[in-house]
């Protein structure tokens, strides 16, 4: 049931701006001020972060533009403790954070709350499929991992990624164009403006890609707004607007048999049966801000979204899956914010509603055809929390909060054949406490350590795929997790600066949901909880900038994103205390860059990927590998160009796969990673 309308809902909603706002601003202190207001934003991210006594990474998109940034995968690069590939279309990626989602059926993708701008885009259920994030239309991202996300409410294993969209208040109208291997040409234009106390921003963006698979092309149209009015020095206001509209073909999974032979070819099943994911959305989204006084503020939003999927996902002689649903996502969010004296209290509610309408249908090649099950579910999700960062003395801060959740899932499945209603409901409820504290060991340094509970209710997708015949429902995932870390930057000597990300976790899961296969339909997976996993790792991120000489005219930057896994079941009676699957033992990737004052910069990266299990009796071995890269560019006054050259050694290696309990190398499992490829790309800004 794909819909049509919003693209001139759109326009003329942005044409609907006061003009004042969208007209050129000839003030000489337009780009003073946008710089001064955007730094301060960071400062006070920058702040927030070093409030909470866990793994935070802060992303800057200015960084962004400095390399090839299609996908979620290219933006996260640089973010320990999330195991990140690009999957088989062109946008979507599968990101797993301590050990979320480790089923990687590449089609739920829960685990990670999503937000833009601290709204949410992830549905009630916990689910992410058909979220696409543009990393170029982001100003900041924040990566909560874990119980860290406690701040965002998030009710998730993996914690929570806050995209924030740029304002005409820190950014300029620009133009963007890159383009390179395999079909790959993209292009932005964004123009905004600040008068008094109004600024907007529009950003139309195009994209088209054929892809390094065969069946895998992609064309993308979007447009991202926003526009803010500030009503008084205690009150403002701002609202969003994006419309995406995504069509891409699918290359399926190959066999190992297959994967040998040519790992770019298109799986058979996928070519016939024209395996599709087209998704049409649009959302709206308003945030408010209000300083009730110098020490306390509220803050108020609430988002909207409607959502068509179109997806030809299995074809056989015997059985076709076509997808074609709508998705309706309503998402509310309340901050109380109070410091007296030594507390820094937060108080927060989110509250999100989705409905999914449509139906699953057989199909000939891609076209829809006689309606198999009728699809009616929803879902609603209510977190609420409280945090209190107390600073105990100058040098030690005490970090106590509590969350509490409460959640329904419901399922109507009717088989149209003999009208069979499949009708798992549930409702979920917990109390997550969590205890940390903060040590400033020196001015730019701090160590940290927190004790913190972990929940995640199952998602509708879950719930549809149960392995209970009956109606009973799946439990949710809970556990506790301990973690001990440091962060901060250092000098060394005049001209030297050293920083770092570290953090070292320890928990224990009970009633993990994996997907299991379906005994009575080889390579159907099926879901299931599992009594008991362990979830440990290491997560460092270090890097440096160092002089080259007296004159400070040539730098040496390394940077090495280091993350450690150690993910495995706990005296399961099937698996014993084998590894999870999916995610690598260690994923190692890094950078050395050499910069000179004039702008120029250039230098080799690399990533280098431990062997992983696909199933769970760990007898698939999926090979690790090494990727060579090299990336160099030009930043002027108001332009910057790049060229990025990716696995210089055309070294084929598996990016994703899909799990089995036993997987044997007849399953059609495999998808490849990129080949060697060469991007370029450049910004004008005006």
């Amino acid at each position: 049931m794909r819909f049509h309308g919003p693209k001139q809902f759109v326009a003329v909603s942005c044409l609907s701006l006061p003009l004042s706002a969208l007209a050129a601003d000839n003030d000489s202190n337009t780009v003073e001020t946008i710089l001064v207001e955007g730094r301060q934003y960071k400062l006070e991210l920058e702040k927030e972060r070093d409030q909470n006594p866990g793994g935070v990474t802060l992303i800057d998109s200015d960084d962004l533009y400095e390399r090839n940034v299609t996908t979620m995968a290219d933006m996260l690069r640089y973010v320990p403790g999330l195991w990140v590939a690009s999957g088989s279309t062109g946008d979507s990626t599968f990101f797993s954070s301590r050990g979320s989602n480790l089923d990687a059926t590449n089609y739920d993708g829960n685990g990670i709350k999503l937000l833009q701008d601290g709204l949410p885009i992830t549905a009630a259920d916990g689910n992410n499929h058909n979220r696409n994030i543009d990393p170029l239309s982001t100003r900041y991202a924040v990566i909560a991992r874990g119980a860290n996300a406690l701040t965002y409410g998030a009710s998730t294993l993996g914690g929570a990624i806050n995209v924030i969209s740029p304002t005409a208040r820190d950014t300029k109208s620009q133009v963007y164009l890159n383009g390179g291997s395999h079909g790959q040409l993209q292009g932005r234009v964004t123009a905004g403006a600040v008068t008094g106390d109004v600024d907007g921003l529009i950003t139309l963006e195009a994209k088209q890609w054929d892809g390094f698979r065969e069946h895998q092309q992609q064309n993308r149209e979007s447009l991202y707004a926003n526009a803010g009015w500030k009503l008084s020095d205690a009150l403002q206001t701002r609202f969003y607007l994006t419309y995406v509209d995504n069509n891409q073909e699918l290359p399926g999974a190959l066999t190992r048999a297959q994967f040998d032979e040519d790992p770019y070819q298109a799986q058979p099943a996928a070519q016939v049966g024209h395996y599709q994911y087209d998704v049409e959305s649009w959302r709206a989204a308003n945030k408010t801000i209000w300083d009730l006084s110098e020490n306390a503020s509220l803050t108020v939003g609430f988002s909207y979204e409607e959502q068509a999927l179109y997806h030809p996902i299995v074809y056989s002689p015997f059985f076709s899956l076509l997808i074609d649903t709508d998705q309706n996502n309503f998402g509310s969010s309340v901050r109380y914010n109070l410091r007296t004296g030594d507390h820094d209290l937060l108080l927060g509610l989110d509250y999100g509603q989705t409905t999914v309408k449509g139906g699953n249908y057989s199909h000939e090649a891609g076209h829809r055809q006689d309606l198999m099950t009728r699809v009616d579910n929803e879902a609603d999700s209510l977190e609420l929390f409280v945090v209190d960062r107390w600073q105990l003395s100058p040098s030690w801060k005490l970090v106590y909060g509590v969350q509490g959740v409460l959640a329904n899932r419901e399922v109507r499945n009717t088989t149209v054949m003999n009208g069979a209603l499949y009708n798992p409901t549930a409702d979920y409820d917990s109390i997550n406490p969590r205890v940390g504290a903060i040590y400033q060991l020196t001015e730019n340094t701090e160590l940290f350590a927190n004790l913190s509970s972990l929940y995640e209710p199952p998602t509708n997708y879950e719930l549809e795929d149960d392995t209970n015949p009956d109606d009973k429902a799946l439990k949710a995932m809970q556990g506790e997790v301990l973690e001990l870390g440091s962060r901060g930057d250092a000098s060394l000597g005049a001209d030297n600066r050293l920083y770092w990300e570290l953090a070292v976790y320890y928990g224990q899961l009970d009633d993990e949901i994996l997907s299991v296969d379906d005994p009575n339909a080889p390579g159907t997976s099926l879901s299931a909880n599992v009594d008991s996993t362990i979830h440990a790792g290491v997560e460092a991120l270090l890097g440096a900038s160092f002089a080259l000489g007296d004159s400070g005219e040539h730098r040496l930057e390394p940077l090495v994103n280091i993350t450690l896994n150690e993910f495995s079941f706990d005296d399961d009676p099937i698996y014993g205390n084998n590894d999870l699957p999916v995610a690598p033992g260690y994923a190692i990737k890094a950078e050395l860059i050499y910069r000179h004052a004039s702008g120029f910069f250039a230098g080799p990266t690399v990533d280098l990927i431990d062997d992983r299990y696909a199933d769970f009796s760990n007898t698939y071995s999926v090979d690790g590998y090494t990727l060579l890269g090299l990336r160099a560019g030009f930043r002027g006054q108001s332009w910057e160009v790049y060229a990025d050259a990716r696995n210089l050694t055309d070294e084929e290696y598996v990016s994703l796969f899909s799990v089995r309990n036993a997987a044997s190398i007849n399953d059609g499992i495999l998808q490849a990673g990129e080949p060697r490829s060469f991007y370029a790309g450049v910004k004008i800004e005006f």
